[in-house]
């Protein structure tokens, strides 16, 4: 298999996505600007194992090819660009706070739309495909899915994924070459300092436009609003706010201390795939950083984006009374909670049980963490947001 890798290097991977799609043109060419970058980090820090390089070519090619198909169906479909896209609410939290079981949550109301696992995969038709029959879509990302369980099978007591379920767009994201996504998968600190300073704002217009693209493909989606999740919002939660006036954001809240460590084990399960150097610490080390900057950064942001924009709720809040918090996004949204939605939202948990999931087992020590430095980066932030928990606990 890694006999037909394509090398890693600009060139190569263009014209690799072009012969595959047998499509020319990428669209507005801002995404080749952090492409090079994102590269060149690769190319010095990421460490990649033979395998690695072969997942890591294909992954890029996969995400340079759906956006040549968009292109193309834009250009035979302009109307693509009339759909009104709503975005209702965005999950803007730290990683392990609650936040996918409030996506999902939401994205099982029949007044709402969230993405599904398998558009975030492939989100652009096939050669030959009809619309509205995503069928080969849904195969192809079927198997990618039992090829990460078999390579990564903790990933189940991780995050939980099937083909439709509500999941990220951060996998979109990473086909901007923007976002947290790279750095989840790569140790590449360059691109990450990179990143931190980067212009986000055509990240989330080229969103919009996946968005419209998707609801173009989806008729059931007509009328309907989106609901988004990712962490990865946490990188420029200004522009998203500013390409999404609509949009409310929710914020879900738990203590650091749990939720740091969790998402560094789950960043070193991905990192591992491909490369053989990952490394438990460093990886702790990064995210413990990077987070805890990006929090105080939207801290310091939320006044200028609006206070009323956002929805804040405690984790355990979130689990001991699910449809309660859903209830209070409802009414941020400016929507009222009830009738067919209050329904498909229990029935969903009917059908997902928290207690049936695998446990995920991780420490800090192993990730080069200590509570003390994890208490010391996030004290202002478990200050604000979970300060009636510390007064319980006392």
């Amino acid at each position: 298999m890694t006999d037909a890798a394509v090398p890693l290097e600009y060139d190569a991977l263009i014209a690799a996505a072009r012969q595959r799609s047998g499509l020319e043109d990428f669209g507005p060419d801002w995404i080749f600007a952090p492409f090079r970058v994102y590269l060149d980090a690769i190319a010095k820090e990421a460490e990649l194992s033979e395998i690695g390089r072969f997942i890591q070519g294909e992954s890029i090619i996969k995400g340079l090819v759906a956006r040549l198909r968009r292109t193309d169906d834009i250009r035979r479909h302009p109307e693509i660009l009339d759909e009104q896209v709503t975005v209702a609410a965005t999950i803007v939290s730290l990683h392990r706070t609650g936040s996918t079981l409030m996506h999902r949550m939401l994205g099982s109301a029949p007044s709402l739309t969230a993405m599904h696992w398998w558009e975030t995969q492939f989100p652009a038709p096939l050669e030959g495909e009809a619309r509205g029959d995503p069928g080969a879509r849904r195969a192809a990302a079927q198997t990618l899915l039992d090829q990460w369980l078999a390579a990564m099978p903790e990933l189940l007591s991780i995050h939980p994924m099937s083909l439709d379920q509500p999941d990220e767009e951060v996998s979109l994201q990473e086909q901007m070459f923007m976002g947290l996504s790279p750095e989840s998968f790569l140790h590449i600190p360059s691109y990450a300092a990179w990143s931190a300073t980067a212009d986000h704002r055509p990240v989330y217009e080229d969103l919009r436009l996946w968005l419209q693209y998707l609801q173009w493909q989806d008729r059931s989606r007509a009328g309907r609003a989106w609901v988004l999740k990712t962490p990865a919002h946490l990188t420029a939660p200004e522009q998203l706010a500013a390409v999404f006036p609509e949009t409310v954001i929710v914020m879900t809240h738990r203590d650091p201390i749990k939720t740091i460590p969790s998402f560094a084990s789950m960043s070193f399960t991905l990192r591992r795939m491909l490369s053989d150097r990952a490394d438990k610490a460093r990886t702790g080390r990064h995210w413990l950083d990077r987070l805890s900057t990006l929090m105080s950064r939207l801290m310091r942001l939320r006044p200028s984006i609006g206070e009323h924009r956002f929805v804040d709720i405690d984790y355990e809040e979130l689990v001991k009374d699910p449809i309660a918090q859903a209830r209070r996004v409802f009414a941020a949204m400016g929507r009222e909670l009830g009738g067919e939605d209050e329904a498909a939202m229990r029935a969903w948990f009917g059908r997902n049980p928290r207690d049936g999931r695998p446990s995920h087992q991780y420490g800090l020590e192993e990730y080069g963490l200590t509570a003390e430095a994890i208490d010391e980066r996030f004290a202002d932030y478990k200050a604000r947001f979970l300060k009636r928990r510390a007064v319980e606990a006392a």
